[in-house]
């Protein structure tokens, strides 16, 4: 079984001069047996280390790891019947792709010669690499390389995949194929994997499920569309997402049911004002770049607003426009045509507006779900053995 209990994790670091930097501060996760789980967040958050920490590459400061019932907190790393995949993909240059292949069944198991050669080929079969398993890492392109890394992880049959940003030298175009045969290639394995990115795009697209970090802090664990949709806090919602999402100071007025901006007053439904009216006076006014419409004659909160700058991609484009002193994006059909420098009417729909504390920023309120969030977070509880969502620290 490769299920992976990560319990109160802690690591800190001696800054040298007396000082500490805590890198992970207490994580708690839990990935099911044969789970895809991305660790996700803004460089220096903590995911590498953490990575680092189940691998055996760092030692945990506090906090327990447990494969498959078996505590590993403080084995080595040759004793974790875990394999890693490598940003750099760490080839050995001297050595053939069949030899890098090989090298760990070689030097940490008792295998025969005819055995090894045997898992090789049919791993590079797999993998679609058998034609260059007799080249050398300099003869190959840099998504030959990945594969050959891969595929010297995967012939090893581990209880855990653990991926640190495997895609980040690749192109653009080679990165979005390797996305899609990693997802099939673990869905075909059914090992548990860990994968690290500071991709939201890939993160969203990869995984089971997204645990995304911040200043060693496991702010949210869910489906993708969960963390999209119904963000914990103000982080996860301007983390996941491109454009972000748009964020306006407010205060409230309860007696009018409204939130107040400089700018505009916004009328809240009664649900979503008896949620708000316990909060605190400072609020976070929160809306996608696609939930803002563009208004009708006859729309409550309509905003008028000039248009500063139009990113035109195709099916859609990006367009921002200027309320006041602010800056906000906006995301409409291609085939609206909207005048640079013009001013327009657009309205923020009350069910899918969020609303977070001013001070904590924790979400006091998210937009509705939509069917396919929902759908998406039923069918994973149903096929595993735990709940989603915010993880017991």
């Amino acid at each position: 079984m490769g299920d992976l209990e990560i319990q109160n994790l802690t690591k800190r670091f001696n800054d040298g001069t007396d000082g500490e930097i805590v890198a992970v501060d207490d994580v708690s996760i839990t990935v099911d047996d044969g789970e895809f789980l991305v660790l996700v967040g803004p460089s220096g958050c903590g995911k590498s280390t953490t990575l680092r920490c189940i691998a055996g590459l760092e030692s945990a400061t506090e906090g327990t790891i447990t494969l498959g019932g078996e505590d590993i907190t403080h084995k080595r790393s040759r004793d974790r019947d875990i394999a890693m995949v490598f940003q750099n993909y760490a080839l050995y240059p001297h050595m053939s792709s069949r030899k890098n292949m090989g090298f760990g069944l070689k030097m940490g198991t008792d295998m025969g010669s005819d055995e090894i050669e045997h898992r090789i080929e049919e791993t590079a079969e797999m993998m679609g690499i058998d034609d260059l398993l007799d080249k050398k890492p300099g003869d190959l392109s840099g998504g030959q390389q990945q594969r050959v890394a891969l595929g010297r992880a995967i012939v090893r049959d581990p209880a855990l995949f653990l991926m640190d940003e495997p895609l980040s030298n690749l192109d653009a175009k080679l990165r979005t194929q390797m996305r899609t045969e990693l997802q099939n290639l673990q869905s075909e394995l059914g090992v548990t994997t860990i994968y690290v990115t500071h991709d939201q795009t890939e993160a969203m697209t990869m995984g089971d499920r997204i645990a995304v970090l911040d200043g060693g802090q496991l702010q949210q664990i869910g489906t993708p569309l969960e963390c999209y949709h119904l963000p914990n806090n103000r982080f996860v919602a301007g983390f996941i997402g491109s454009p972000s999402m748009n964020f306006f100071e407010v205060t409230q007025d309860r007696d009018a049911g409204t939130l107040v901006h400089d700018d505009f007053e916004h009328d809240l439904d009664a649900e979503t004002a008896a949620e708000v009216a316990d909060g605190a006076d400072r609020l976070t006014l929160g809306i996608r770049p696609e939930d803002i419409r563009i208004a009708a004659a006859d729309d409550e909160n309509a905003l008028t607003v000039d248009v500063d700058v139009i990113e035109p991609l195709g099916d859609q484009s990006f367009v921002y426009l200027r309320l006041g002193d602010e800056l906000f994006t906006a995301s409409v059909d291609g085939e609206e045509y909207i005048k640079e420098g013009a001013s327009m009417d657009v309205v923020f729909p009350r069910n899918r507006i969020h609303v977070f504390d001013g001070r904590t920023g924790e979400a006091i309120e998210n937009r509705e779900p939509p069917k396919a969030a929902r759908a998406e977070a039923a069918e994973f509880q149903d096929s595993h053995s735990f709940a989603t969502g915010q993880s017991d620290d």
